[in-house]
């Protein structure tokens, strides 16, 4: 089997390519763990060295990282440098919100660990100045999940397709997407990945 195949995976019988992701972090044994866990992910491939499609890094990560790759940064002040930083998390975070966040920073979405987040584009849209969410409290409000998408919402945090929703659920693949369609409407949004970012901003997703 040739790498380009192999680092394809199946969502739903469509073929996606896994995403690259360089851990560059000052603990060794930390970053182990934590490849290790990332590759248990159906979407997520973990490189030590080489191109990526999203870095996760902390503060002795140095010059390990091109600079126009997006970056996760495990940072213990939560502060955000400046450059390709496009996600800060608490340095303990768990395994799977940072596996959620490097998907984010990969789409292209800010998350911090306040919970507010927006695209790219959008932090750099007008005179240098940040995005800023000026919804009305109407539109902040939390949508009302029931416990069963409430379930779901996680799983998608952790990039799982419908089928392993299903399966993890013990529910069919038909109610696993009535399921994932219902909190895209809810949460009004377009794709997986702005449901993860809204549902993170919201707090229904924990940071």
């Amino acid at each position: 089997m040739d790498t380009t195949t192999s680092d394809r995976i199946m969502h739903d019988g469509a073929a996606s390519r896994r995403l690259m992701v360089l851990i560059a972090l000052g603990d060794a044994a930390r970053a182990e763990r934590l490849a290790a866990s990332l590759a248990a992910s159906d979407d997520l491939l973990p490189v030590v060295a080489g191109a990526a499609d999203v870095a996760i890094v902390d503060h002795s990560s140095g010059d390990a990282v091109p600079a126009s790759t997006p970056r996760v940064l495990l940072s213990g002040s939560g502060d955000r440098p400046a450059g390709e930083v496009l996600a800060v998390m608490p340095a303990g975070a768990d395994d799977l919100l940072i596996a959620a966040a490097a998907r984010l920073a990969a789409a292209g979405y800010r998350v911090s660990g306040d919970g507010s987040r927006g695209r790219d584009e959008d932090f750099h849209a007008g005179e240098g100045e940040p995005f800023e969410d000026d919804a009305s409290d109407e539109h902040a409000a939390r949508p009302a999940l029931s416990p069963r998408e409430a379930e779901v919402l996680a799983l998608l945090a952790e990039g799982a397709p419908n089928k392993v929703i299903a399966r993890r659920l013990n529910i069919s693949v038909h109610t696993a997407k009535f399921h994932v369609a219902a909190i895209l409407i809810k949460l009004g949004a377009a794709n997986r990945t702005d449901a993860i970012a809204i549902a993170m901003r919201q707090g229904l997703v924990l940071v």
